[in-house]
């Protein structure tokens, strides 16, 4: 799993890590660091050790700096569409059938935030910033910026964060909901590592059908969400682990869920 360029794959504890490596540069997003990290996530979905993916840069001064702005200067037009781009992989990571945490130790900018965002937590370190700054270079955020922003922290302080290009810090982040959690950064790891625990105590068949209903329903009408949490639910309760889960609960026992 290490025969990386730019990227590192440590496993521990049900948790796989993923690394973005290259600290002197900030830890920018190449097409061959996302295309590195596409690769891993898919040996990591059928890895029966690993159940949730934790994404970090390496270093203590930035998560993910970006886009390497080298090649985004040599962008044409039509390669937006070119298959295996940012916002294809963004969206791989957030449909991703196991949970996702960005654990942001330092800089989260540009595709970097975006990255963040398409994850299903995020925790960061009281040393983080965050911010879309791509209209300084004549672009929008496309990497899902746009639309993750509004969604996460409500449209008119996204339009605020993107047209300015404002940076801002961990703890605003934190007040406007971009984040659900800061410390310092001695102590990110763990915590990261309690909130990953506390997903995997539940059933796994839960965790990714919650997962579905909500990136699913978001974008619906309410009736047509509610009847995909009816009927995430019904099939909830045709599994192993619902039997065990209530019965657990009545006997006072920590359940042991075996679905996958």
């Amino acid at each position: 799993m290490n025969n990386y360029q730019n990227i590192l794959v440590e496993k521990s504890n049900q948790l796989a890590y993923i690394i973005i490596n290259l600290p002197e540069q900030r830890n920018p997003l190449s097409k061959e660091t996302l295309g590195e990290m596409k690769d891993a996530l898919e040996k990591l979905k059928d890895d029966k050790e690993t159940n949730c993916i934790i994404f970090t840069g390496q270093g203590d001064k930035s998560f993910a700096a970006g886009a390497d702005i080298s090649q985004l200067k040599n962008r044409e037009p039509l390669d937006v569409f070119t298959p295996g781009g940012m916002q294809e992989i963004y969206d791989y990571i957030e449909a991703y059938e196991k949970p996702t945490i960005a654990m942001i130790n330092g800089f989260a900018l540009g595709g970097g935030c975006e990255l963040a965002m398409a994850c299903d937590i995020r925790i960061a370190s009281t040393n983080a910033k965050f911010g879309l700054p791509e209209l300084n270079l004549g672009i929008i955020p496309s990497a899902g910026g746009t639309q993750r922003m509004a969604r996460l922290i409500g449209k008119g302080k996204a339009v605020d964060l993107i047209l300015t290009g404002k940076i801002i810090t961990a703890e605003e982040a934190e007040r406007i909901g971009l984040v659900s959690e800061t410390v310092p950064l001695v102590e990110l790891k763990k915590a990261v590592e309690k909130t990953a625990a506390q997903i995997l105590s539940k059933g796994p068949l839960a965790v990714k059908f919650a997962k579905m209903a909500i990136h699913a329903g978001f974008d619906a009408d309410m009736k047509t969400g509610l009847l995909i949490e009816k009927l995430s639910q019904a099939i909830l309760f045709s599994t192993e682990d619902k039997s065990e889960g209530t019965s657990a609960f009545l006997e006072k026992r920590t359940p042991e869920f075996i679905s996958k």
